[in-house]
């Protein structure tokens, strides 16, 4: 499994060059004077935004970078090259924390964005510097800079528009396949999804596309631990809107608790979690309209009104209200509206 959400690496900046004691040595010039140039400036290290990862995998077997450090400084006060910066590519949404501290250094949230995480260290001075009215022949210069150094802890908190929730086998999978270029696996047993997976939804050509996110199914205990939701709830956190899916057909063996039951059960685990994804505009959605036993349907129309949430019915496999469910979800983000 290649989703690496978390990670921890170690950075450094260069050092600094040094600074060079030098004095000019020409013919017919007497009394040259100092001329030793100042060391470069170590390079830094720094974190860059990528839109085109969604992992922390590339990290996993790299926990070491170090920036170049600055050449020393030469005589006839040349200056010493600067060290190149080393250059860190992380997905959007990366939350960077001192991992001694814990502190939030830095939040990730666009393509091309930049964060210097270890400074490299200052040039130093060459005995040219030093020169003055008392003292016309220095003969000292500067050691170059220590360069920066942390440990720090990589989270990743994936950016989707949309969240789909719901207990396994509710049909999360199979909707982001229809709704998007996403190629989920799908199978007939719980669990299916391991890792989150994103998907691109474009309604139509006049609509901006949003991305929806499909979360690994939430059982009960989740929040505390139980079966792979723990791993993948923090990254609901960031969805605008969350639409929680209900199987309306029960669950393989015939046999399923009420739904009203499956709405709990997902939604004490929210909670559980974070009090916050509670309050965040939320739609019940039934799926596998086209097996839908009438009851379930009934008893779920039910719960969403008194809940007062928006309910739909949708069908992934033969497309039953899936153009309604997708222009309530793109006026939803466009408007902002709970």
């Amino acid at each position: 499994m290649h989703f690496i959400d978390e990670a921890q690496i170690y950075v450094l900046g260069g050092l600094g060059g040094n600074g060079c004691t030098a004095f000019r040595r020409e013919k017919h010039v007497p009394r040259g004077g100092p001329s030793g140039g100042d060391g470069g400036h170590g390079g830094s290290v720094v974190v860059v935004g990528g839109s085109n990862l969604n992992t922390l995998y590339h990290l996993r077997h790299r926990p070491r970078f170090v920036a170049e450090r600055g050449r020393h400084g030469e005589g006839s006060t040349r200056t010493g090259r600067s060290g190149g910066d080393c250059e860190i590519a992380v997905p959007i949404g990366t939350l960077i924390r001192d991992e001694e501290s814990g502190d939030l250094l830095i939040e990730i949230l666009q393509d091309g964005e930049r964060c210097v995480v270890a400074r490299g260290g200052r040039g130093g001075r060459g005995n040219a510097r030093f020169k003055s009215a008392t003292r016309q022949v220095p003969d000292r210069s500067e050691r170059g800079g220590e360069g920066e150094e942390h440990h720090l802890h990589l989270e990743l908190k994936l950016l989707a528009d949309v969240g789909l929730l719901g207990l396994p086998n509710a049909g999360k999978s199979t909707l982001v396949s229809k709704i998007s270029a996403a190629r989920p696996k799908i199978a007939e047993y719980p669990f299916t999804t391991l890792v989150p997976n994103l998907g691109v939804v474009a309604v139509d050509a006049f609509s901006e596309p949003f991305v929806v996110a499909d979360i690994p199914g939430l059982i009960a205990g989740a929040a505390a631990g139980a079966g792979l939701g723990i791993q993948f709830l923090k990254h609901i956190e960031r969805c605008r809107v969350l639409a929680h899916l209900v199987d309306l057909s029960g669950d393989l063996s015939g046999e399923s608790g009420s739904v009203e039951a499956d709405l709990r059960s997902v939604e004490e685990e929210l909670g559980a979690f974070d009090t916050d994804l509670l309050t965040r505009p939320r739609l019940i959605v039934g799926s596998k309209l086209d097996a839908a036993i009438p009851e379930r349907r009934e008893a779920l129309r039910k719960s969403a009104a008194r809940r007062e949430l928006p309910y739909f019915e949708i069908s992934a496999i033969s497309g039953r209200g899936l153009k309604l469910f997708l222009r309530e979800l793109q006026t939803r983000l466009e408007t902002g509206s709970e």
